[in-house]
């Protein structure tokens, strides 16, 4: 039986993803080892870290400042533009190195089954932004799933509207996985064998 502050991080500890009770409870007995400063150290930063980040105001991409280190980056190829579900996929394809174009981080994706629809991707702004940036080509790389293909589809549909080239990530993703848990020699070939699609 643990004493109730112990038992209070335990049960907040369990919420993380991947972190049961006994992983808890090791988490807390280190905290508990360690100095009272190094502590007081980490819970800030998880505190600045929910308080000083949000999203770029162009792309979606966690940032600290109104514009994302990529969107604010001026050796960026500014005519190409990667269309992901979450900024974990944008930080995947951008461990490869193999792309140098900017982004769209859509926030979500179409789900029917979880109640989520095309309105809730805000693709005004992906469009607009198309269009004032003079975008030449989209890239599709959402997730090879059910979910992911419905998004990519529509996507793609409503992109050929505006006149740009529209390719999807190519091979070598399995279908059901998530980009961002791909390793990275094979999303470095997925976005480099990347085809154009007919929608």
């Amino acid at each position: 039986m643990y004493p109730k502050l112990i038992e209070n991080l335990i049960e907040k500890l369990t919420k993380l993803p991947g972190i049961g009770r006994r992983s808890a409870e090791r988490i807390v007995y280190w905290m508990l080892a360690q100095d009272a400063q190094d502590v007081k150290a980490l819970a800030e930063s998880i505190q600045q870290l929910k308080e000083g980040l949000r999203f770029c105001k162009q792309c979606n991409h966690l940032s600290e400042q109104e514009l994302c280190l990529v969107c604010s980056d001026s050796n960026r190829d500014r005519k190409i533009i990667c269309i992901v579900e979450s900024p974990k996929d944008l930080l995947a394809i951008e461990r490869t190195g193999s792309y140098r174009g900017l982004y769209y981080v859509l926030l979500g994706n179409i789900s029917p089954a979880d109640g989520r629809g095309p309105d809730d991707l805000n693709l005004p702004k992906l469009i607009s932004r198309i269009q004032d940036e003079g975008i030449a080509e989209a890239v599709i790389a959402t997730d090879p799933d059910a979910e992911g293909e419905m998004t990519a589809l529509y996507l793609g549909k409503e992109l050929k509207k505006l006149g740009v080239r529209v390719s999807r990530i190519g091979l070598g993703i399995p279908v059901g996985s998530a980009v961002e848990y791909v390793d990275i020699s094979t999303l470095t070939m997925s976005i480099n064998s990347r085809r154009l699609v007919d929608f």
